[in-house]
């Protein structure tokens, strides 16, 4: 421990008489040098300590001391080698999944089944999909390590991705569903002029997807390393590849199948790390939490990640209104048969990605206690490895195998959502709708889809590499505050209000989507944090308290400015099918 031969004698007093009602609190020693009172080096041994009424009996030994030389990061011999269970694991996946996409090619053979699986997804099934769908890299691997290296502050991500989900099930699961046929510009453009308002979504759209795409491809690249010792740059390539090998033969089939395998043994591995980290401290967080506070000062305090009161709140805005414009999530509406299978899905995906999103705290502070922020920064300066580390630590070589996997497991589906989103976007709006007019028969559109799949993965190869060490929970709420501000205005209007024009939802979009970028650019993140900078001109770290009240201002001000007779008319037939579907 640092107190040479006497660190195990350096108790507490009254181990043996704690008296009633006094909590018992758990404490890992390390003991570094073999001697008479400690035989082995490097082994943990438990000291336990009553709570609150104890001695230490020597007065040079502090509870900060004891906490600061819990694990250390010579602990974790495994990671970034060759390490057979984990890689066993990793296949084991791999396998499974390319055998789900041989068997959903042969069921893709047009474009309905290729973006939306036929419509014929069960709102369970959907559920599960759409929680695999958004438990991202940034859910698991991003959240825990911000918490595990910032403490209180990574909550604000982990309720901030889980509020979304109300605004969703009750402005924009129904809607959607009811009228939209493959992306949400179908809704936009529902009413509206088509080829302005899909060029302008299919802009907002792919910016979305290459943020998302980074945090997906930057978790998968360390992920990889850590499995294989691979380069990062190998590994970010690896994922590239497979991911689209099974987006391009499976489409939609198989993306949701792989989403819903992926969301069960995910909440499964999470639940059960949940679980090996609270046994350590009697299965009371509070001790976790205790424990935390006294190895590192102010991890329960807030302010150590966002300290300014402004950047909270855009931050919360960001996360909460994102969801509702997030292009991957909003397109899995259309793989049910129904309104009514669309809004069972978002009750069982909120139930699902709630529980998620709680536990991810527990690990976060978890591998703060056990593992070390110092260990796990040796690892990757962004934090992500954290999860898996303290898998390895509770569990051993295949319990970070497990853990592993299903961490690519979630990168590898998610990547697949987002590019099919994309792809989407790219051959339905763009190719289909605007250079072709509506006129392009279902084989050319099958080939324009996977030729858009294979660009995107590349791009997200290129992303993957160019943003290396960034934690990917900060990158997806980056992601976020460009949905929020870019689609989420312009589809709610668009739904609601009968004076918007098409001039409103374009600007709205282009503004959205363009103000974001450039004060994302200006921020302290890309000015200082990147680019070395003394200062930056735009003080928030998140642009979504100006850019997404920006998008809806542009949009109400263009719409009064001019009157679309069309837009007007066409509404009564919106409303219509949004609350009785219609024509559907």
């Amino acid at each position: 421990m640092g107190h040479g031969a006497g660190g195990m004698g350096h108790g507490a007093e009254g181990m043996g008489s704690r008296g009633a009602g006094e909590e018992k609190l758990l404490i890992l020693e390390l003991c570094p040098m073999p001697n008479a009172q400690c035989p082995m080096p490097n082994t943990q041994y438990l000291l336990a300590i009553s709570s609150p009424k104890f001695k230490l009996s020597n007065p040079k030994l502090s509870m900060n001391s004891v906490w600061f030389d819990l694990p250390l990061a010579a602990d974790i011999t495994s990671l970034g080698k060759f390490n057979p269970l984990a890689i066993a694991f990793f296949f084991l996946f791999v396998v499974s999944s390319l055998g789900i996409t041989y068997w959903a090619a042969k069921l893709t053979k047009n474009t309905a089944q290729f973006y939306t699986a036929g419509g014929k997804i069960s709102g369970f099934q959907n559920g599960l999909a759409l929680a695999g769908d958004f438990m991202s890299a940034a859910s698991f691997l991003g959240i825990a390590g911000l918490v595990a290296l910032n403490g209180f502050d990574g909550l604000i991500y982990s309720i901030g991705f889980l509020v979304g989900w109300p605004i969703v099930m009750f402005l924009i699961a129904e809607p959607l569903r009811n009228l939209g046929k493959y992306t949400f510009a179908d809704v936009v453009a529902f009413r509206l002029q088509q080829k302005p308002v899909r060029i302008a979504s299919a802009i907002g759209t792919l910016v979305v997807i290459s943020f998302y795409l980074i945090a997906q491809m930057v978790g998968a690249g360390e992920l990889i390393k850590l499995l294989f010792g691979f380069d990062y740059e190998l590994a970010v390539v690896i994922v590239g590849c497979v991911m689209m090998a099974y987006v391009i033969f499976g489409g939609m089939i198989a993306t949701t199948w792989v989403q819903i395998i992926k969301a069960i043994l995910l909440l499964g591995g999470t639940v059960l790390l949940a679980i090996l980290v609270l046994a350590r401290f009697g299965f009371n967080p509070i001790a976790l939490f205790a424990a935390a506070s006294q190895k590192y000062t102010g991890v329960l305090a807030p302010g150590k990640l966002v300290s300014d009161p402004f950047d909270a709140i855009s931050l919360g805005m960001s996360l909460m209104f994102g969801t509702a414009g997030l292009p991957h999530i909003l397109m899995r509406f259309y793989t049910v048969p129904d309104a009514k299978a669309a809004r069972l899905s978002v009750t069982y995906a909120t139930a699902i990605i709630g529980v998620f999103y709680l536990l991810t705290f527990i690990l976060g502070f978890g591998a703060m206690v056990l593992v070390g922020q110092d260990a796990i920064k040796q690892i990757g300066t962004g934090g992500n490895m954290a999860a898996p580390m303290l898998a390895e630590f509770l569990g051993g070589d295949a319990f970070l195998g497990f853990i592993a996997a299903v961490s690519f497991a979630t990168i590898l589906a998610v990547v697949a959502g987002l590019t099919l989103s994309g792809a989407a976007a790219l051959s339905h709006d763009l190719w289909v709708n605007v250079v072709r007019s509506g006129h392009a028969d279902e084989s050319e559109q099958l080939k324009v889809a996977r030729g858009a799949t294979m660009l995107l993965g590349l791009v997200a190869i290129f992303l993957g590499i160019l943003f290396k060490g960034q934690n990917v929970a900060y990158m997806v709420g980056l992601a976020f505050a460009i949905a929020a501000s870019a689609n989420f205005p312009a589809l709610l209007l668009s739904m609601l209000w009968r004076r918007f024009t098409t001039n409103g939802a374009v600007a709205s979009m282009l503004v959205g989507t363009v103000s974001s970028l450039v004060l994302i650019y200006l921020s302290p993140t890309i000015q200082v944090t990147i680019l070395k900078h003394a200062s930056a001109p735009f003080p928030l770290k998140n642009p979504g308290l100006i850019s997404i009240p920006l998008a809806f201002i542009v949009a109400i001000v263009v719409s009064l400015l001019s009157t679309e007779q069309q837009a007007q008319e066409k509404f009564a037939e919106v409303e219509d099918r949004i609350h009785i579907g219609s024509g559907m």
